[in-house]
């Protein structure tokens, strides 16, 4: 076996939505993982530097995916130090999950573009498992979600489908070189409509009600959410969700040959995998 097929993958962010997905198929396809986290050994933290270069050290690729999202101040700083490291530790491609409509991400893709290494860039839109796996969850359970947004419409994605697409990009790297695959769902969907889509599949009562943003700041206050994070919900409900990413797009039909997952396979899959489903 050739030196590069032992070498293993790195997966930042490796108990995240996507990160948890992508390991698990690595090791499914007998691909050595390096799941790096918080409590992984060797540890891996996106806001302390010093762990960067053990994570690094010896693998073939990185599967990127920033916390809490690239938008955020110091992001472009943190990959392109990331992407420096990871050329000097001899990584030979990056796969970065970026997101859709956000101009700081693009900012942050081109350094992974100009980084002289084999690089894919995911650009996804909302997850379907932020309502399941996210700060939705538990608004959700409770059968009353009250978001800062309106009518405007979105083209959710499955965390599984953007897993594929990374395992697809790491395990066949020259097919998948230079691409930026934008990644949608198969259908637009108001916050409305997908919660609506929930409560017919789950059988629950779970209403949906737009509120001002200013409401929704005092209820993470409240809730003592990280002032960074309460930052960033601001910015993803004012300025992504302003209709810039209602449209379709193939993606995931171009990386993976198939058509993406639909939001009612999502539902009926939740209600499948809850305790008394």
């Amino acid at each position: 076996m050739s030196q590069r097929a032992v070498r293993p993958i790195l997966v930042t962010s490796a108990r995240g939505k996507t990160g948890r997905r992508i390991a698990e198929r690595l090791t499914d396809a007998g691909i050595p993982v390096r799941a790096a986290s918080r409590s992984s050994a060797p540890a891996f933290d996106w806001s302390d530097r010093s762990t960067w270069p053990a994570a690094l050290a010896g693998v073939r690729a990185a599967y990127i995916a920033y916390q809490p999202d690239l938008a955020v101040p110091g992001a472009l700083s943190d990959i392109a130090h990331f992407v420096e490291l990871a050329r000097s530790a001899g990584v030979e491609q990056l796969v970065l999950l970026s997101g859709r409509g956000e101009v700081e991400a693009e900012a942050c893709e081109q350094v992974v573009q100009q980084s002289g290494l084999t690089w894919t860039v995911l650009r996804a839109s909302w997850f379907f498992q932020n309502f399941s796996e996210s700060f939705i969850a538990p608004m959700v359970e409770a059968g009353a979600v009250y978001l800062p947004v309106g009518a405007v419409q979105e083209p959710f994605v499955d965390c599984e489908d953007i897993a594929d697409v990374a395992l697809a990009t790491l395990r066949h790297p020259s097919m998948h070189a230079g691409q930026v695959y934008e990644l949608t769902g198969p259908r637009l969907l108001t916050f409305g409509n997908a919660i609506s889509e929930l409560a017919e599949a789950t059988g629950r009562d779970i209403s949906f009600t737009s509120i001002p943003m200013t409401t929704f700041e005092e209820v993470l206050l409240a809730d003592n959410l990280p002032s960074e994070l309460g930052q960033l919900m601001r910015y993803l409900f004012t300025t992504v969700l302003d209709g810039r990413n209602a449209s379709l797009t193939d993606g995931v039909q171009r990386a993976l040959g198939r058509a993406p997952r639909d939001f009612r396979q999502y539902a009926q899959e939740l209600v499948e995998l809850a305790p008394n489903g």
